[in-house]
């Protein structure tokens, strides 16, 4: 029975690492905070906020995968949403009424923006040699400037609002439309990372990008398809944050950068690459909005307190994967 248990541990230590945390934290909420944390609600909120995010999180997990890292997910994010509302009002007018079939083409504009901006990320990185975080920071900086001059630096709330009606509620009353998107898009990833050769080259060139280079793989064309996903899942995380706030401005989602680089390697994914599974990152997701969840509702807490702990969280989940990769390095 002990074996069995040490051989599940060892195939997934990180996600047994975070069942245990939110095994720990659940109690501690159940002892100090249950009629206010353990209500319909505040799940229903909960499941609702975290595709935020969480989908931006799944882009970055695969960059991050391949050794590099994208920074322009927020600048992505705000782009896809402030496009899709001056799109909205220029069809429908600011006080018109959208055909809730035209969602489909709400989509279908963030895809083209996650094509567009991922594909100006791959460009840098593979073809001219520019670092990945300096790529994508400047692609995130380049956008959220076009945005703040698109917008003025105000929001946007004057634009036809079925979209945001439909996707801020819930399916049969208790399953958040948002939570299927982020569902579909995680089962999406996980089939390509798990059942598809792409998987097995993306983790390859994370472990030795001259050996993939060097064993016939497109190295240009899978940071292309990397870079690609990612922002297509940002500019999605950017839909969802319309739908959540039912406006659009340039300086949205700001922390979520940090966030989504914190909820990576937190979910077991290597800074250096090569390693890390989509069941680590979507645990550390849900682990991390309960906690954020549970420390809200501590009155005594500052909400401004959240950040300085996520930004522990991520220097002490950074120690742990360089003290767990150093005894590798030395053999």
């Amino acid at each position: 029975m002990m074996n069995k248990i040490k051989s599940i541990y060892k195939k997934n230590e990180e996600v047994t690492r975070l069942l245990v945390i939110m095994a720990v934290w659940l109690i501690f909420m159940a002892f100090t905070q249950a009629r206010k944390f353990y209500t319909g609600m505040n799940l229903l909120t909960m499941a609702g906020q975290f595709p935020e995010y969480g989908l931006m999180a799944l882009g970055g997990m695969l960059c991050m995968i391949t050794g590099g890292i994208d920074l322009s997910v927020v600048g992505t994010a705000n782009m896809a949403s402030i496009l899709t509302v001056f799109t909205l009002t220029r069809l429908f007018g600011a006080d018109g009424t959208m055909p809730l079939a035209f969602s489909v083409v709400i989509f279908l504009i963030a895809i083209v923006i996650g094509i567009v901006v991922g594909s100006l990320n791959a460009f840098l990185i593979s073809k001219l040699g520019v670092p990945p975080i300096l790529a994508t920071l400047g692609v995130n900086e380049l956008l959220t400037g076009l945005c703040v001059v698109m917008t003025n630096g105000s929001a946007i709330s004057s634009f036809p609002k079925q979209y945001c009606d439909f996707f801020s509620g819930n399916l049969f009353g208790f399953i958040p439309r948002r939570l299927l998107v982020f569902i579909v898009v995680a089962i999406i990833i996980w089939f390509m990372l798990e059942h598809c050769t792409y998987g097995t080259k993306l983790r390859l060139y994370g472990t030795n990008a001259h050996v993939a280079k060097f064993s016939g793989i497109n190295t240009t064309s899978l940071l292309f398809r990397t870079h690609i996903t990612s922002s297509i899942c940002a500019a999605l995380g950017g839909l969802m944050m319309l739908a959540t706030y039912s406006s659009a401005r340039a300086d949205y989602g700001t922390n979520y950068t940090m966030q989504s680089i914190l909820l990576v390697v937190l979910g077991g994914v290597s800074p250096n690459g090569g390693k890390g599974k989509i069941s680590g990152v979507i645990t550390a997701i849900v682990l991390l909005k309960m906690i954020e969840s549970g420390i809200n509702r501590f009155r005594s807490v500052s909400t401004y307190y959240v950040t300085l702990i996520w930004g522990a969280v991520l220097i002490l989940a950074l120690v742990i994967d360089y003290v767990s990769q150093k005894p590798k390095h030395a053999k």
